[in-house]
């Protein structure tokens, strides 16, 4: 619910200001919260001095609460709001750093140089493939960041440019992310606690999901064309898995297995997936506490942090308009007909995402589909633009963010205005066709 701004000015003491000067800027509140926010949603995508996007985040927070701007009690309903999506992350990571530290991305990167045989063409289908299945197993962050590292060293020795590669690996990372309620953290955060079961996520995004894939990969495709006509040399045999890694690799498929029929019977997947990802540890490491604990202390832990002050910021830009005005553009544009009103709520979510970030975003998004009654279509229109959005700027979600992150590790520096160029041919057009899929797929349901 939208608080009355109005109402509370009284009880606002931003930074000492008293009474009688709050009385006179009756919307000193709404500003002082929508600069600390904007300031910190630029801090985190920037990092200067290369520190953590998780400490920008947490001070934002903190001075929200410092300058009075979200009650206390408030703030913490927020954080707790947030416990499945902390224990679906917390999940994910652990089960991909297993997969990581035994080397199934490597041997996943080889097997695709081995079969490519000299083609780059069938190369990037080959890596588009295996970034499909990673996406949807392990989640869009898994693919941007642990799979785009692997595949980087293998093209490495083959002296032609990566680029293609790359790319592909961070447009399928949002592309594929609806496939599965689990594809990406994002799908728990629109829907809050209200996941469709199984069956009809499948019966709604099945179509719109194949949409956004099959033309991801065309337009890419069609971006590097002739890069991809340029022969390699065949890769040498990857190297087969150790027991561990064969563990990991058989764990990861089980504990998809088990999400997807906690997802058919709506139970609780962040408990899930974190109980899975235990499990699989367990079965990964058998009696050596190495490495279980090698796996728990190279999780990137500062994601959960960050996406707590997400949450508590994002809760403070509700009570301060960001929720009705979300409202009322959700209801205005349900008297449209179907294609033009999905098709205006998934391009102004896109939109937005790649201003504040696609996680933020759905947060505002998912508390003004409620708002505003809106139907399940809505909430997919929303979804898509959630997921598919961020595809034209590296500001749009946290996997690009944290794929960009990884490249410049490898020492490759791809630019803000370089990946806009490649974002604008392929996101729009991409967004369109799955709206269209979707109002196809929500017609024949």
């Amino acid at each position: 619910m939208v608080n009355d701004c109005g109402a509370n000015l009284a009880t606002v003491d931003f930074a000492g200001i008293c009474d009688n000067q709050t009385f006179m800027f009756p919307h000193l509140a709404q500003i002082a919260t929508w600069v600390i926010c904007t300031q910190v949603f630029l801090l985190i995508l920037w990092r200067p001095r290369h520190i953590p996007e998780y400490v920008w985040a947490t001070g934002g927070a903190c001075m929200l609460l410092i300058f009075r701007l979200l009650p206390l009690s408030e703030a913490w309903s927020a954080v707790r709001a947030g416990s499945n999506v902390y224990l679906f992350l917390a999940g994910m990571m652990l089960l991909a750093e297993l997969a990581r530290q035994h080397g199934v991305f490597d041997w996943l990167a080889a097997l695709a140089m081995e079969h490519a045989r000299g083609s780059q063409a069938r190369l990037f289908i080959l890596v588009y493939g295996i970034g499909v299945v990673v996406t949807v197993l392990l989640s869009n962050d898994a693919t941007a960041v642990l799979l785009t590292p692997a595949v980087l060293a293998v093209v490495r020795r083959t002296k032609t440019s990566p680029l293609p590669y790359l790319f592909a690996c961070a447009f399928i990372a949002n592309a594929a992310s609806f496939v599965l309620p689990i594809s990406n953290p994002a799908n728990l955060v629109v829907f809050d606690g209200q996941l469709p079961s199984l069956d009809e996520w499948l019966r709604i995004f099945s179509l719109p999901a194949l949409a956004a894939i099959a033309g991801t990969f065309a337009l890419l495709h069609w971006h590097y064309r002739k890069d991809l006509r340029i022969g390699i040399e065949d890769g040498s045999k990857p190297a087969a898995l150790n027991p561990r890694g064969k563990r990991a690799a058989v764990g990861v498929l089980l504990a998809a297995g088990a999400l997807l029929g906690t997802s058919a019977v709506r139970g609780p997947l962040g408990l899930a997936t974190i109980g899975a990802a235990c499990v699989v540890m367990l079965f990964v490491a058998g009696r050596q506490w190495r490495v279980m604990t090698d796996a728990i202390l190279h999780m990137s832990w500062g994601i959960l942090p960050l996406v707590a002050a997400l949450f508590v910021m994002v809760e403070a830009l509700t009570h301060s308009g960001a929720l009705k005005i979300s409202a009322d553009g959700l209801i205005a544009a349900a008297h449209w007909p179907p294609i033009l009103g999905l098709g205006a709520v998934a391009l102004s979510v896109g939109t937005a995402s790649n201003l504040i970030n696609n996680l933020p975003t759905g947060l505002i998004a998912a508390a003004a589909v409620k708002a505003a009654h809106g139907s399940a279509v809505v909430h997919a229109a929303v979804l898509l633009g959630i997921d598919l959005g961020p595809n034209l700027s590296v500001t749009g979600s946290l996997a690009t963010i944290l794929w960009l992150i990884a490249l410049r590790r490898e020492n490759i520096q791809i630019s803000a205005w370089h990946f806009l160029r490649v974002g604008w041919r392929v996101m729009p057009a991409v967004l369109l066709l799955a709206v269209l899929a979707l109002v196809v797929s929500v017609g024949a349901c």
